[in-house]
């Protein structure tokens, strides 16, 4: 039942614009992630006293439905951030049951979960944001002590079930990890997957 589903959360950040997708948008984000990032831009999702709140889908919904008027007139809507919130499917797919249609739900997300909880929700989703760092195993590896096998799948499985157009994929130059050469590389391979929205960038460490 919905009052059973809970997550725990860090944020929920009200009128952005232009930063995490189309028109007014939420910034909702989920306490929690799979990586350990050298250069964690929300060390807050890691720790265990970082949990803002705990909330169920009826809640969030009682948080963010004041600006229900701004998403429909904008375009706009909720984006999952955190944190890694395709950590959380079933809460997502339960709000997305109570929300306004009309709202546009965006996710920025590592993709560096289980392929199942991307199934159970890509169907909802209107754009993602991926950031994967760098496609070169070792560089991953080095940068968010984890394997990046699981990144390369899940980007196959987005582009074969038509979803390419929906994403834009994070391309970071990160200083004493990654080079321009590894990043033009993991560009390629992605263009030759399918994927041709692409946000280019430098991390400032």
């Amino acid at each position: 039942m919905q009052s059973e589903i809970t997550a725990p959360f860090i944020a929920v950040n009200r009128h952005r614009i232009g930063t995490d997708g189309v028109g007014v948008t939420t910034l909702v984000a989920f306490h929690g992630c799979p990586l350990r990032c050298r250069y964690c831009l929300n060390p807050q999702c890691l720790q265990a006293g970082g949990v803002w709140r705990r909330l169920t889908p009826g809640e969030l919904y009682s948080e963010v439905e004041i600006d229900d008027l701004y998403f429909v007139a904008t375009g706009g809507g909720i984006c999952f951030g955190g944190g890694e919130p395709l950590l959380y499917p079933e809460f997502i797919r339960t709000f997305s049951g109570i929300m306004n249609p009309e709202w546009r739900l965006t996710v920025e997300t590592s993709l560096n979960v289980p392929l199942e909880n991307i199934e159970s929700v890509a169907a909802l989703i209107q754009t993602w944001y991926i950031d994967i760092k760098d496609l070169t195993p070792a560089i991953y590896n080095a940068y968010t002590g984890k394997d990046n096998a699981q990144v390369l799948r899940n980007l196959e499985w987005l582009s074969a079930n038509g979803n390419a157009d929906k994403v834009i994929v994070r391309l970071p130059l990160i200083p004493g990890y990654n080079t321009e050469a590894t990043r033009l590389s993991g560009r390629r391979r992605l263009e030759a997957l399918g994927f041709a929205r692409f946000d280019q960038f430098t991390y400032l460490v």
